[in-house]
């Protein structure tokens, strides 16, 4: 079967060669019978686990009444119930809601919205941020090299800050956090005015460039900057949203609010689906008609989203990743400091990085590819991300118990071990 795959287009990179039949909860089962403990989620995607019954039965029942409902044509009461739950849930100030089929999008749709509303050109984004790859938003992006080599010119008007990635410059949190808010403000004087600066955009936890959680002291700061010169703050929470971090939002650690905040991947358990919410008084300077698509807000896709929502809250996948999470933080710091080549162990909720790097400093990507392997040896996926491929990232599903936590560890551990071994 595996023979076919050479009929794909040669441009997704494969982490395995895997053919996988089916799936449940934390487990992914192969069309060989094997079963694998999957620890990435699908990149943070299967918050719910996989195949939760009650995603699959709304799916299920939504796809027997109505497929499409184009929204330019009507409404569909799918739609309206989602607009409805994420009135509810969200912060009270984000009471408008637009829908589109990929994160890439909303981003895309959360800068025009920023451009329509201050009549502003340019945006700031951070090093080692993860936006997407569509022509504006892999000019955002600067998580690895790969997505923007062989396609400059980029979109102009971009504008990259350094992100607080303290572990990267060898400072405390602190420290870092107060040289990445002076470096902020010399760029708003040194290359791009306030009066043209449309939004900042940032991921409360970097994803792809290395799952780094930003400083709360950075993110009030960044607040205030926004809020002193009039630019719109966007949050992107692709990745970090819907519970993965211990919170619903990973910004509201800080506790500060969005003016724009992007969601995927979690939102929907797997269907595509993405949305931005605003306030009204920000959405309201779009016109009708100046963003859309054909399949945006598709009825089976908003009916997974409004049972993945009620799941979450429901179930309390929220706190069990907070308390997943610690006890992932704790076992694997103890693995840490028992093996001593990861670096650094850090993240916020379910969201966690491992980063890898020999006795000098220096990244180990090598190391970390062969840990990687070793842990699917041991029938267990983890996938890897920084601009050096060494940072492995610790994403289980929301729904993952206390005894799977204990079953990755060990075999994280035995995988680092192997490594070590066979350097």
């Amino acid at each position: 079967m595996l023979q076919s795959a050479k009929y794909l287009a040669p441009m997704w990179y494969h982490l395995t060669d895997l053919i996988v039949d089916h799936a449940q909860g934390c487990y992914l089962y192969t069309v060989d019978g094997k079963r694998y403990l999957d620890f990435t989620s699908g990149y943070g995607v299967t918050n719910t686990g996989h195949c939760h019954p009650k995603v699959v039965a709304a799916i299920q029942q939504q796809a027997s009444h109505l497929l499409h409902g184009q929204l330019n044509l009507v409404f569909h009461p799918a739609v309206l119930q989602l607009a409805e739950k994420l009135h509810h849930v969200l912060p009270p100030h984000l009471d408008r809601h637009f829908f589109s089929n990929s994160g890439a999008e909303a981003v895309e749709n959360a800068v025009k919205l920023a451009r329509h509303a201050t009549g502003r050109t340019n945006l700031i984004a951070f090093q080692n941020g993860f936006h997407g790859r569509t022509a504006l938003t892999m000019s955002l992006t600067t998580s690895k090299v790969i997505h923007r080599k062989g396609y400059q010119p980029l979109t102009p008007g971009v504008f990259v800050a350094p992100y607080p990635y303290a572990y990267f410059y060898g400072w405390d949190e602190e420290e870092t956090s107060i040289w990445c808010l002076r470096q902020l403000r010399h760029m708003l004087q040194t290359q791009t005015a306030p009066e043209e600066t449309a939004a900042v955009i940032i991921e409360p936890i970097l994803g792809d460039g290395g799952y780094v959680p930003a400083p709360n002291s950075f993110l009030r700061g960044l607040r205030q900057i926004c809020d002193e010169y009039g630019i719109v703050l966007i949050f992107d929470e692709v990745q970090t949203g819907w519970g993965r971090s211990g919170r619903l939002f990973a910004h509201q650690h800080a506790e500060v609010e969005a003016d724009i905040l992007i969601m995927a991947k979690g939102l929907a358990s797997g269907l595509p689906i993405s949305a931005i919410a605003a306030p009204a008084g920000l959405m309201e300077k779009c016109e009708p008609g100046s963003q859309g698509g054909t399949l945006c807000g598709n009825p089976v896709t908003c009916a997974a989203a409004l049972a993945t929502i009620e799941v979450i809250i429901e179930e309390g996948l929220v706190e069990n990743a907070a308390h997943r999470g610690a006890q992932s933080m704790d076992l694997l710091q103890g693995v840490q400091e028992e093996i001593g080549f990861v670096g650094e162990v850090r993240g916020r909720g379910l969201m966690m990085g491992l980063e890898l790097t020999r006795p000098d400093g220096s990244p180990d990507e090598e190391t970390t590819r062969a840990v990687q392997k070793a842990c699917l040896e041991r029938q267990m996926l983890i996938a890897f991300s920084g601009p050096y491929s060494n940072v492995l990232r610790w994403l289980p599903p929301l729904v993952v118990d206390e005894e799977q936590i204990e079953e990755g560890v060990s075999i994280f551990r035995e995988a680092l071990l192997a490594a070590k071994a066979h350097p």
